[in-house]
Formats: structure tokens, sequence, C-alpha cells
């Protein structure tokens, strides 16, 4: 019997590398989606994944929410791209995404799990998840 390999956690927090786990899980929108012409004009649910590596800085965050990567922001800003047309491929939607999570100063990485829920009766999902690196230094935020 051939045992199914064990995928391993992700570890993004890294105390030792200053940097903390911001994440959103499952969050599932109405995307237009899709090569096929059935899929056109026709909104697909969609699940989106995603995992912050992002700089702390100094480690102080004052409890104040402009210290810290808001997420809720992420989820406004994730929310307009899903709605910005028709996209052709799971794996473009998930570089977009990527792109925009790194234009946070402190955002060092992110991974990105795009799932095409609807695709296969007898598959719960489809996707791509990609991990994507920012090519800039870290700058705190004030």
């Amino acid at each position: 019997m051939t045992k199914a390999p064990v995928i391993e956690p992700l570890k993004i927090a890294d105390a030792a590398a200053g940097l903390r786990h911001v994440f959103v899980r499952d969050l599932v929108l109405a995307c237009n989606i899709g090569v096929h012409q059935h899929e056109k004009g026709q909104p697909q649910r969609v699940r989106i994944n995603l995992d912050l590596g992002v700089w702390e800085g100094n480690g102080l965050h004052g409890d104040r929410l402009e210290n810290v990567v808001c997420y809720e922001d992420i989820v406004t800003r994730v929310r307009a791209v899903t709605a910005d047309g028709h996209v052709n491929l799971a794996e473009t939607l998930a570089e977009r995404i990527a792109a925009l999570c790194l234009q946070d100063p402190t955002c060092r990485s992110v991974r990105v799990r795009v799932e095409k829920l609807d695709v296969f009766e007898d598959a719960s999902s489809v996707g791509v998840e990609i991990e994507r690196f920012a090519r800039t230094q870290p700058r705190s935020r004030g």
C-alpha cells in the first residue's frame, strides 16, 4: 500500500526573521472566470485563501490599525479584483491577487490559493496555489 505524500504546514510567522502571519481563509466570491464558452457570462464561485508574511519592523504596533496590515482592506481589494471583468485562468486571478497584496510595503511574501468550486460534481474544488515574494526591502509604516 502506497502512502499519500504529507503536505507540510506552511510556516510564515517567523520571530527570527521578524515576520508575522496575516491570513484570510475561505473567502467565497462570484467571479467571471474560465476559458470555455459555457463559463463566459456566467459567474462561478471561487474560494480564495491568502497567507501573507508581513515584516513586523520594530514589533511595536501600539494597538493601532495603521501599524499593521488590515485584512479588511485586503478582502475589499480582492473583491474588487474578482469583480473587474472576465479572467480566463485561475492562475491569472492568483497573480493579480498576489500583486495587490505585495503592494503593501511591509508584505514580504504571499501565498494565494484560488479554487473553482463548481467545475466537477465529484470534486469539491479545482484550482491553483502560488507563492510570490516582494522584490524590495521592507519599510516600516510610519
